[in-house]
């Protein structure tokens, strides 16, 4: 890690960098010597320069991905004398696999369309897809719902696409909200792809490591974050990265099994908002438990980190999107089985925000009184 670190932090000399992407760079060696925790973006390229330098090769493709979005990625850089463009992926070593990363144009149905096609006759490599934001792949809706998630069972093609979609409620409108996350949960039958929330730079390296390595060939579909890009909870050490793997399910290490009255459970973003809230509350006994996988769902999982918790009085599902959208309609009979095998007494309640017909509000004061509405909700163990 800290060699493959090195290589994509060095620009040769000769290529004039421009400030903040410099001052990325800068940051991105101090996590590589252990001055900083890793961040998101840097997690990332790690994941890819790891998998170039085991033999894998990787394309990617999507709206500005070369310097990601949000602007976390940074994969190139130009050189500000003269605009060359330098990737360090592609500089690893002579003999590496191709590192191909293109800015797509805004036509998400022939784009994706095209990477379908291109990842089943590539078995031996990481083929990944970004909408600009999730919403954007709704206009590629046709190749999801008549390749991606149906073509093995219709035709017996394998597909190992990945799928990174942003995802997150942020007060920012419709738009810039939703992934769609409930179309592909629906979608989900017969292990047919892989729908996964991560939110550490550590889950994120290994689920993109995951998906190169192991022999199955499913799609993988990821609601990848925006704001928690750069949260300054969602670090991670390379100990992380070089000791640990991808958890389906993560258990909260804070809250002892003892003393925990309540169990919330969630997905993705909302994670942050809870624990924070929780922090700034000084309460001790509710447990925050974070599916990270949710299709195919972790059962197994799921039940080895509810098992220490024998004296829960209740348990929450809670999750940003409207109660018609999210993961609650596809999950909750999988967490309420769970529960009843860990204590036929407990039920499931849900805290979110009411069905909706669009993805979110349009304005910032609506967004917040709906997002302290349902995080109270979650932590107030009378409610």
């Amino acid at each position: 890690l800290q060699y493959i670190g090195t290589k994509i932090t060095t620009i040769p000399d000769g290529i004039q960098v421009q400030r903040q992407v410099a001052k990325i760079y800068d940051d991105r060696r101090k996590m590589i010597g252990g001055a900083l925790p890793l961040n998101w973006g840097m997690a990332e390229l790690l994941a890819y320069g790891t998998l170039l330098h085991e033999g894998y090769p990787i394309r990617f493709t999507g709206q500005d991905i070369r310097r990601g979005t949000f602007s976390h990625r940074h994969a190139v850089v130009f050189n500000q004398k003269d605009g060359e463009a330098y990737l360090p992926l592609a500089n690893l070593s002579d003999d590496q696999p191709r590192f191909d990363i293109y800015d797509s144009v805004l036509s998400e149905e022939a784009v994706l369309a095209f990477e379908y096609g291109y990842a089943t006759t590539a078995p031996a490599g990481l083929i990944i897809w970004e909408a600009q934001f999730g919403d954007f792949a709704n206009g590629a809706q046709v190749v999801i719902d008549q390749f991606i998630a149906s073509g093995e069972h219709k035709w017996g093609r394998l597909c190992g696409l990945t799928m990174l979609l942003p995802h997150g409620f942020e007060g920012q409108g419709p738009e810039h909200s939703s992934a769609r996350l409930e179309r592909f949960l629906q979608l989900s039958a017969e292990h047919n792809m892989q729908i996964c929330n991560p939110t550490t730079p550590a889950q994120i390296f290994h689920l993109l490591r995951r998906q190169a390595i192991r022999p199955m060939r499913r799609p993988l579909i990821v609601m990848s974050p925006k704001w928690i890009l750069r949260h300054k909870l969602a670090t991670s050490t390379l100990e992380e990265l070089a000791q640990g793997e991808f958890f389906n399910v993560i258990a909260d290490s804070t809250v002892g099994s003892a003393e925990a009255k309540r169990v919330v459970l969630c997905s993705g973003k909302v994670y942050y908002h809870l624990l924070e809230e929780r922090e700034e509350r000084g309460i001790t006994d509710i447990a925050l438990v974070r599916l990270e996988q949710l299709y195919p769902f972790p059962d197994l999982e799921l039940d080895a980190v509810l098992a220490p918790y024998r004296g829960l009085e209740s348990a929450v599902w809670c999750q940003e999107e409207p109660m018609n959208q999210g993961a609650w309609y596809s999950s909750q009979h999988h967490i309420r089985n769970a529960l009843q095998r860990l204590d036929p007494k407990l039920d499931l309640t849900y805290a979110g925000r009411i069905g909706s017909a669009a993805p979110a509000s349009g304005y910032m004061s609506v967004h917040l009184e709906e997002q302290r509405k349902f995080i109270d909700e979650a932590l107030t163990l009378d409610a």
